[in-house]
């Protein structure tokens, strides 16, 4: 059985956010381009966070990967909100 410190699952925790992708951009601009907006600010955001992460050595107590994390929630969201839209309008 496998042990981890908190300092260890902390790093395993950042190393994963580290190389995880950003959202994909994937909603329509020609149907949704206020919801495909945001999905850009999103995404823009997301690697703005990877390259603060880096000039800081990855080394904020996990706050920038949980910031990431929320803005790959507000991406899903976008795209669930894209595709009821969708729904809507058949």
């Amino acid at each position: 059985m496998i042990k981890l410190t908190l300092s260890t699952a902390a790093l395993l925790l950042v190393t994963t956010a580290a190389f995880a992708a950003p959202p994909v951009e994937d909603i329509s601009g020609r149907r949704h381009p206020n919801l495909a907006a945001a999905q850009d600010l999103a995404h823009r955001a997301w690697e703005r966070i990877t390259a603060a992460q880096k000039a800081n050595e990855w080394d904020m107590d996990g706050h920038a990967a949980k910031a990431k994390e929320l803005l790959d929630q507000v991406n899903n969201e976008l795209k669930m909100a894209a595709e009821a839209a969708n729904k809507g309008h058949r």
